[in-house]
């Protein structure tokens, strides 16, 4: 038996033993490797089919396709909803898909944070993504405060985050707390429910931003009693560039008044009787806004399909196994050209990707795509590399990692420039 963890022969071996190897024939691949799916996911067919369904449905319906056809629009974001609560561990009522990440943050700050004279900060974190901290400044000055008073950061430690720093820092004067559950650069999971807990016990609402962790790692937010959660649909879940957003809201907050009201935050059943006075809907879709993204839901309804016949445990299961892997042969050929591992080594701190140092970052992903090696380019000097639990194999972690070396030994990086392209 080849033991050889370095070879090719191997690689092959474990996917001939991978038993969600025959989900690759599902999603439009060619020939490329391609390892941005932490950024943007690969189309499915399944997704591929919901969306002409639901475009022949306009097609065939017109404005009844509101109510007709196989998924009527007015109650898609629910129905997508009762879909993505498994993989969030909620309840279909706590879960909706609408708006975007960045909407939803203000939706779900603006009902949440409500400030006073001796409570009105928010605690964040300096290695989130950057349009969180955009919304929580923009919210914070439309309550009339300083975000340089009253935006905290946690300081991260080599873009890694310590739980006992963030609990250290929930003081008296902090309202409401907002985290990522992945960070989007290092790929570190926080402990959100050792971090839940820290907040409820000093009476602070916390929220998560799921962005790099949903469709890729288990969440049990109803066990850890998060308050509310929003997340994009467009990089693990395979949604298409833009796919709508989706949120939770813990039930127990089932009843307050949307921070930002409109014309789908109503109940369904009273909706249509155009009150100028809102009756919120009493679940997660009182939080939606405006009419729903039909043609960019209608993706989901496929993708979703998929996730829930695999199951969350079993995708987490084989990312673990490509990222090990990548772990294992970054060790074994890289590490004598400079690169460096900052992403966690401990399997309950990393997400789903990998993160690579080097100084020649920005060059070596243009290099890695000349070979049809789709990597991601993050400044100012870092390569992530996420493979997909659906679509990707153990030979192109493989691949990825000979014709990295080949790159390195050959100098061939050097043929391109050392700067990020406008999209990176």
């Amino acid at each position: 038996m080849e033991t050889n963890v370095n070879t090719v022969d191997y690689a092959k071996k474990k996917d001939q033993e991978d038993h969600l190897a025959k989900y690759r024939d599902e999603f439009y691949i060619g020939d490329k490797i391609y390892l941005d799916g932490n950024s943007l996911g690969l189309l499915s067919k399944r997704a591929e089919h919901t969306l002409m369904n639901v475009f022949n449905a306009w097609k065939e319906f017109g404005i009844d396709g509101w109510m007709k056809g196989d998924h009527p629009w007015f109650y898609m974001s629910e129905q997508l909803g009762e879909k993505m609560a498994p993989l969030v561990g909620a309840s279909p009522s706590e879960v909706i898909v609408t708006g975007s990440t960045t909407i939803n943050i203000h939706q779900l700050v603006a009902t949440f944070y409500k400030p006073t004279k001796t409570r009105y900060k928010i605690l964040a974190d300096d290695a989130t993504f950057p349009s969180d901290i955009y919304a929580l400044k923009s919210q914070i000055q439309m309550k009339g405060y300083e975000p340089a008073e009253a935006l905290v950061r946690v300081k991260s430690n080599a873009g890694l985050l310590d739980e006992k720093d963030i609990i250290d820092q929930m003081s008296d004067d902090i309202a409401l707390i907002f985290l990522p559950s992945v960070l989007y650069r290092s790929g570190q999971i926080l402990n959100m429910e050792k971090v839940t807990k820290g907040a409820h016990k000093r009476g602070i609402l916390i929220g998560f931003d799921l962005c790099h962790s949903i469709g890729a790692i288990p969440h049990s937010l109803d066990a850890w009693d998060v308050d509310f959660a929003v997340w994009c649909n467009y990089k693990h879940i395979n949604g298409g560039p833009g796919a709508v957003a989706g949120l939770y809201v813990n039930q127990k907050h089932f009843g307050q008044e949307p921070g930002l009201a409109g014309w789908f935050s109503s109940r369904k059943d009273v909706q249509f009787d155009m009150s100028h006075d809102l009756e919120a809907d009493v679940n997660a879709g009182a939080y939606e806004i405006g009419t729903p993204h039909v043609l960019s839901m209608a993706p989901l309804l496929g993708s979703l399909e998929l996730f829930n016949e695999v199951g969350i445990e079993n995708i987490r299961k084989k990312s673990l196994e490509l990222t090990d892997y990548f772990i294992e042969l970054i060790d074994l050929n890289l590490k004598q050209y400079d690169f460096s591992i900052a992403s966690p080594l401990e399997k309950d701190k990393r997400g789903a990707h990998i993160l690579l140092e080097h100084v020649h970052a920005a060059s070596i992903c243009k290099a890695l795509k000349s070979h049809q090696i789709i990597p991601d380019f993050r400044a100012p000097n870092f390569i992530r590399l996420g493979p997909v639990a659906l679509y990707n194999s153990f030979y192109d972690i493989w691949k990825t990692v000979d014709t990295l070396k080949n790159i390195m030994k050959t100098e061939e990086y050097k043929k391109f420039n050392n700067t990020r392209d406008i999209i990176a």
